[in-house]
């Protein structure tokens, strides 16, 4: 096989992923090209075989998607969903609950192990739209509490600081992985299966990819040859 399609959600996060998988492909001699998606676009692309290759996909919420002699393979890096505040926040003095779209069904449980998130107004954005409202709040001075799944470019520059024992998910693993089209283990090289299984990026690393695209404005395949070739991120 010389060409490997790979479908990924159109977001900075999922865009920086799937171009650091393309440069472990296209070292092994195939050719790449990439599909933008929408999360409801994600099975028709697959089933009709538009995409090779599906990155990522968080499991166990994706798991819809593997059917139809379809496969995962790899543990790319582990999502985490937690309670993050401001880096210089007055700990304890909480002015509001923010929560990303994808967060929002577990504020009920985030209310529930703390106490003091239950008296605080719940305002919901989207996740792209959570640097700016990061940067409001400082700007601001107002001292809110985050509900937002990691890897995310906030992280990276220390702009959300994770409170210590707020982990959301309740015992709960997360794991990013890539999704194989029907049929194409028989297509592939075998050698080419092991090296993105074994592949990780961790969730530091994609902390910085997210970081370089969607702040600095790198492209995703400027931003994963410098993580290849280890620059992106700090000594």
């Amino acid at each position: 096989m010389s060409h490997l399609a790979i479908g990924h959600l159109y977001t900075a996060l999922h865009a920086a992923c799937a171009s650091a998988v393309a440069r472990v492909v296209e070292a092994n001699g195939v050719d790449v090209s990439y599909v933008d998606l929408s999360a409801d676009e994600r099975e028709e692309a697959l089933a009709r075989h538009d995409i090779d290759i599906l990155v990522s996909a968080w499991m166990p919420q994706d798991e819809g998607l593997v059917h139809k002699g379809r496969e995962t393979i790899g543990d790319l890096y582990q999502p985490q969903l937690a309670l993050s505040v401001l880096k210089d926040a007055k700990d304890g003095a909480y002015t509001s609950f923010i929560v990303t779209e994808e967060s929002l069904s577990y504020v009920k449980a985030a209310q529930e192990q703390h106490q003091a998130l239950k008296d605080l107004a719940v305002e919901t954005i989207g996740e792209g739209a959570l640097l700016d409202r990061v940067q409001q709040a400082h700007e601001r001075g107002e001292n809110p509490v985050f509900a937002v799944w990691q890897p995310h470019a906030a992280f990276h520059d220390g702009s959300l600081v994770e409170l210590p024992d707020s982990n959301l998910l309740q015992g709960q693993s997360v794991s990013a992985q890539i999704i194989l089209r029907d049929g194409l283990r028989d297509e592939v090289d075998e050698d080419l299966l092991d090296e993105m299984s074994i592949m990780m990026l961790g969730t530091r690393v994609m902390n910085a990819l997210d970081y370089a695209v969607s702040v600095q404005g790198k492209d995703p395949e400027e931003a994963a040859e410098a993580w290849q070739r280890g620059r992106l991120l700090p000594r």
